[in-house]
């Protein structure tokens, strides 16, 4: 099954998308099989009770991914190619919370094609659980 091309031609200082997605024990341990990242903190219930978060927490790289999936899905959209990506992580994210990563576009050069957007995730109570910026190249629409 294909993917519909939806990377536009121009974009719009202020322009937004989200993502929002439920963190579950299997996206935490899928994620730490595929990476093979298994820090007791992210994997182990008693290990991380005993931790400054007092639980399990997912890893940080889980929630920056759904930054790309707004980056890749939804704004620029698909075919685009990370150029750069500053994170910086706020607070923990524990298993069973409702992640809404945000991107606002805040530079679009269409002379070279390259988007930069503000990356934000936010948990379910609305607090910042990680802040960022995004560089990407963006093919035009009939690429």
């Amino acid at each position: 099954m294909g993917v519909s091309r939806m990377a536009q031609d121009t974009f719009e200082i202020g322009q937004r998308a989200s993502f929002t997605k439920t963190v579950t024990e299997s996206d935490v341990t899928l994620f730490a099989g595929l990476t093979g990242d298994f820090n007791p903190v992210h994997i182990d219930a008693e290990y991380a009770r005993k931790s400054r978060f007092g639980q399990r927490v997912a890893h940080g790289l889980f929630t920056a991914g759904l930054i790309s999936a707004v980056l890749g899905n939804r704004l620029p959209g698909p075919g685009c190619i990370y150029l750069g990506q500053q994170l910086d992580f706020l607070a923990p994210v524990f298993i069973g919370d409702t992640i809404t990563a945000v991107v606002e576009v805040t530079e679009w050069r269409a002379d070279k094609r390259i988007i930069t957007l503000k990356t934000d995730c936010y948990n379910q109570g609305q607090a910042a659980v990680l802040t960022g910026k995004a560089v990407l190249l963006v093919d035009p629409p009939d690429a």
